[in-house]
């Protein structure tokens, strides 16, 4: 059991990760990162569908009928989407209106759906909801991660207006980099968005490619260590 909850984590987080893997989400990510606060509210906003759609379809995967399950699993993740859309705009004002359509198109999100499909209608409630989790924060990693990419490239700042946008509680997150910084244009429209990523995906390839090979090195030691002999 800890075997399967640790494999569903990596998965999440790394493996089978959603932008930097499964290649999916990626008008979200290339439109609402500018910086990496609106990433991480957009990021912690499909999180808490990807929890609680996967632990709901989880919860009706016996008493959903193959021939509808889509329908009814499009339905379940819009009604969740909706009550976080109303959600953010009452209590999160500022953020809800910079990151506008792309909260209600979080319905159209592939990621959620797939994970819908693949994974929480045939798990039980609570490895879906981990699933969900882990997907999430994978989620959210890479929009944050992309975010700080551009917006120190573009402006010099980290998570600029966090305070404004997330609550007063977050303002201790905004910090210059590069002070009297002139800025960096491209970085902020979208073909900056597509070289980050890019890059990123690039940085990742070799990093799997480094891990892997210390992997194989580290199982040729394994095999060539001769057993402990016992008396």
């Amino acid at each position: 059991m800890a075997n399967e909850y640790r494999q569903i984590i990596r998965n999440g987080l790394w493996d089978n990760n959603v932008t930097f893997t499964q290649m999916l989400a990626l008008c979200p990510l290339m439109a609402v990162t500018s910086t990496a606060t609106n990433g991480l509210g957009m990021g912690l906003a499909t999180t808490f569908v990807l929890i609680i759609s996967n632990m709901t379809i989880s919860i009706f995967r016996n008493v959903t009928t193959p021939e509808v399950r889509i329908p009814v699993f499009v339905l379940l993740i819009a009604a969740i989407v909706t009550l976080v859309d109303m959600a953010m705009n009452a209590w999160l004002h500022e953020l809800h209106k910079v990151l506008g359509l792309f909260i209600p198109l979080i319905v159209t999100n592939c990621a959620i759906l797939g994970r819908a499909e693949a994974f929480a209608s045939r798990n039980s409630v609570l490895p879906s909801m981990v699933d969900g989790l882990t997907m999430g924060l994978g989620f959210t990693f890479g929009l944050v991660v992309m975010g700080i990419v551009r917006e120190i490239t573009a402006s010099g700042t980290l998570f600029a207006n966090a305070s404004s946008l997330l609550g007063s509680t977050f303002s201790f997150m905004e910090v210059t980099i590069i002070h009297d910084y002139r800025g960096f244009l491209l970085m902020m429209l979208p073909p900056g968005g597509f070289l980050a990523m890019g890059f990123l995906l690039a940085g990742k390839r070799i990093l799997d490619k480094r891990i892997s090979a210390a992997n194989r090195r580290r199982q040729q030691i394994v095999n060539i260590t001769p057993a402990p002999q016992h008396a």
